[in-house]
């Protein structure tokens, strides 16, 4: 067993991000490839928010309408949902943007992710998000969607609506986004390896990989 410290990964990402979504599958598999060259590769995974949309009402707003205003016309905008379609299908993902109602403002996930990530490991909680934004077209900016998105990963509902009812950690939240943008990033997803190095964009998977080895090697020296 190796006795190097694990490589940190750290995904800034949105959750509202169909791009993002197709990243952290794509991860997945780069790391699958990762390990089956590298017995001894450790790693942990640690979320970063990112606000794709900062200026998103804290309710939220029609899904359709803004995507139009923002690519021209419904025409192009079925034409960009189709091309993800086609990405995302053999990663397993089902994209049902035609349910999503809401643009949803992510403050709330961004924090409920920062809540679990401090529990344990915030994987479940992240792919849960994705599917109930992207699969199921719910609106991941309400309380009740995020406890039982949280409540499927075995966290008591109860318990996170009460935190999402405060405002505690919305502060830290904004400045860790606030911080990432300060390295560089501009677009999500980005993947950043052990803050030395790091990839923009959801790359396939061996593109991942090559980034995860090399900074793998700098790790174990």
């Amino acid at each position: 067993m190796s006795h190097h410290q694990p490589l940190i990964i750290e995904v800034v990402s949105d959750v509202v991000c169909p791009w993002c979504f197709i990243g952290q599958r794509r991860l997945a598999q780069a790391i699958d490839l990762v390990r089956a060259e590298v017995p001894d590769f450790r790693h942990e995974i640690r979320w970063r928010p990112f606000f794709l949309n900062p200026d998103t009402p804290p309710a939220g707003e029609p899904y359709l309408p803004f995507l139009v205003q923002k690519f021209g016309s419904r025409a192009q905008v079925e034409g960009i949902w189709q091309r993800i379609r086609e990405i995302g299908a053999p990663l397993g993902i089902d994209y049902r943007f035609e349910k999503i109602e809401v643009r949803a403002n992510t403050l709330a996930a961004h924090r409920l992710i920062h809540w679990a990530q401090q529990r344990g490991d915030a994987a479940g909680l992240v792919e849960g998000l994705f599917k109930a934004q992207f699969e199921q077209g719910k609106n991941v900016g309400a309380p009740e969607v995020l406890a039982q998105v949280a409540a499927a990963c075995g966290h008591d509902p109860a318990t996170v609506l009460a935190y999402l009812d405060t405002d505690e950690d919305a502060a830290t939240v904004q400045q860790m986004e606030r911080e990432s943008r300060s390295w560089g990033v501009s677009s999500v997803p980005t993947f950043i390896f052990a803050r030395q190095s790091g990839i923009q964009g959801a790359e396939e998977p061996r593109v991942l990989a090559d980034g995860i080895r090399q900074a793998w090697a700098e790790v174990v020296g």
